[in-house]
């Protein structure tokens, strides 16, 4: 692209790498460089505009910084794409939520297993502490992108074969439909951030540097007993969270 490889104007007072952020924004903008368009490696970058490389990751982190460049581990930089909107509401629905926005949603278990209910997941689950519960991690994608990790906890008295029909189909709406939970409804959610951790990051696709969005909610049935606790890391880049009711 020419406007990337044109030579860059030297001593008029204006750093290099703000002057590499603002060919790179206007590329962006103008629709030269398409949402989910892969960037140029900083080598080749580097190379091409005759700046070294610290220069490149300088304007780099300033568009990621802004929103309008994402960082995957491992595979490199490119343009972002439009952010999620995610409704948090009584009803809180992946799929219907991904779908609504025109998106394909899927998701896949990392990790399925028994263990003793401790600490915030006994007392929100209305558990004695030991009793067992089954866990489910659970990576949510729209358009074959990670926008979400969730934690998934279940009373294991009462969902035992919530393992394996996860293992067949991730829907938790489905799984717990077909424990004889048909409708559930959130009843609270909290809100946090942090950063992420190396497993987190790379996960979700995202750099290290970047936040995620925490939410910590309790799931009923519709007698108010609580079916399920989780914590879901988002993808802050990607992902906007709208409190529905506020």
């Amino acid at each position: 692209m020419t406007m990337l490889t044109t030579p860059l104007p030297r001593g008029d007072g204006l750093a290099l790498w703000r002057q590499i952020a603002s060919r790179l924004e206007a590329a962006i903008t103008s629709g030269q460089l398409v949402a989910g368009a892969r960037l140029p490696t900083e080598t080749d970058l580097a190379e091409a505009l005759a700046v070294n490389r610290h220069t490149i990751r300088r304007a780099m982190e300033e568009l990621t910084g802004r929103g309008l460049v994402r960082v995957e581990q491992g595979r490199g930089s490119f343009v972002a794409e439009e952010v999620v909107e995610y409704p948090l509401g009584s009803r809180t629905r992946f799929s219907e939520i991904i779908r609504a926005q025109s998106r394909e949603p899927s998701g896949r278990i990392i990790r399925i297993a028994e263990i003793p209910a401790e600490g915030r997941v006994a007392e929100l689950l209305k558990l004695r502490r030991g009793r067992a519960v089954v866990v489910a991690e659970r990576l949510g994608f729209a358009n074959g992108r990670a926008i979400l990790l969730g934690m998934h906890h279940f009373p294991a008295h009462r969902f035992a074969r919530i393992a394996a029909l996860l293992a067949d189909n991730p829907s938790i709406s489905a799984a717990l439909a077909a424990s004889g939970v048909p409708d559930y409804r959130r009843q609270i959610t909290r809100i946090t951030a942090r950063m992420p951790s190396p497993e987190e990051a790379e996960l979700l696709g995202q750099a290290r540097t970047r936040p995620l969005l925490l939410a910590e909610a309790v799931n009923t049935d519709p007698e108010g007993v609580p079916v399920d606790v989780t914590f879901t890391r988002y993808a802050a880049g990607r992902t906007q969270l709208v409190v529905e009711g506020a």
